[in-house]
């Protein structure tokens, strides 16, 4: 299944993308409820997924991102992040730093550079602590595509990552969550990223270092996770700046794209 967070008018809901056979035309069921809590149904309400605004597909309490999980990606960033490490390495974006798939990226006014990472992205189906590497497909709700926007230049002077990947907009995800993949499908996909249509990343979940189940457990060992927490994990080589004017789409194969434009704060 397909779930996305939509407006409609001075609605919010959810609904289930679906497409027509017929005319490859998609649109948008609305459910009552909540998907991680249980218990929805379809209100029998359909509308084109053209004439909704799609959201971040959920409000996490937290967003919890894994760092240099990609062999060429660490090479990439010796200078700044330093070598790959035995264990995952574990940072924090605030809550309000989640934005829609098409919602702008803000520029601060803080940074002179603002790189993009495209990553897949764990949702979190109930509250998990202590999860055995076996028992991971148990507390993964499904997947989607989130961009880790970061302030490259105040990752480097701050030495820790908190101010440089915590800015407002600087976590787009969606554009819905895909349930029904199974551990070992999530982990051969494709992960691009393309700036103004030209690719600048182009990676394989495949080339993860510390792999999903590791990733739950490590996590989980030292953090209660929530229903609808969400777990990056890690970004492909390819990374670089993107200027303000500039559109970012960052895809993963079988999940679908989402695409943000730069702008500056009024």
């Amino acid at each position: 299944m397909r779930i996305a967070r939509f407006a409609a008018g001075d609605e919010v809901g959810f609904g289930l993308i679906d497409t027509d056979t017929d005319s490859g035309e998609e649109f948008v069921a609305r459910l009552t409820g909540h998907p991680l809590l249980g218990d929805i149904k379809l209100t029998g309400e359909r509308a084109k997924l053209s004439d909704v605004r799609l959201l971040s597909p959920v409000l996490p309490t937290k967003v919890v991102c894994i760092g240099k999980n990609y062999a060429d990606h660490v090479a990439e960033m010796k200078d700044i992040t330093g070598e790959s490490t035995d264990e995952p390495v574990v940072f924090l974006k605030p809550s309000t730093a989640v934005t829609g798939p098409n919602d702008p990226i803000f520029y601060p006014s803080a940074s002179e550079r603002v790189d993009f990472e495209g990553e897949l992205a764990i949702v979190i189906s109930r509250p998990c602590r202590e999860v055995p590497r076996e028992r991971a497909k148990d507390v993964i709700f499904g997947y989607t595509v989130a961009n880790d926007v970061t302030a490259r230049d105040l990752q480097k002077t701050d030495k820790q990552w908190t101010r440089a990947k915590g800015f407002d907009s600087f976590c787009p995800i969606g554009p819905w969550i895909t349930t029904g993949l199974s551990i070992e499908e999530a982990q051969d996909l494709a992960v691009t990223t393309t700036v103004d249509g030209e690719t600048r990343q182009d990676g394989r979940t495949s080339q993860f270092i510390h792999d999903i189940p590791g990733i739950i457990s490590y996590v989980t060992s030292f953090m209660t996770l929530l229903p609808g927490d969400v777990v990056l994990t890690g970004t492909p080589a390819g990374v670089g700046p993107v200027e303000v004017g500039q559109e970012v789409t960052v895809t993963v194969e079988r999940l679908g794209a989402i695409s943000n434009r730069v702008v500056t704060r009024d």
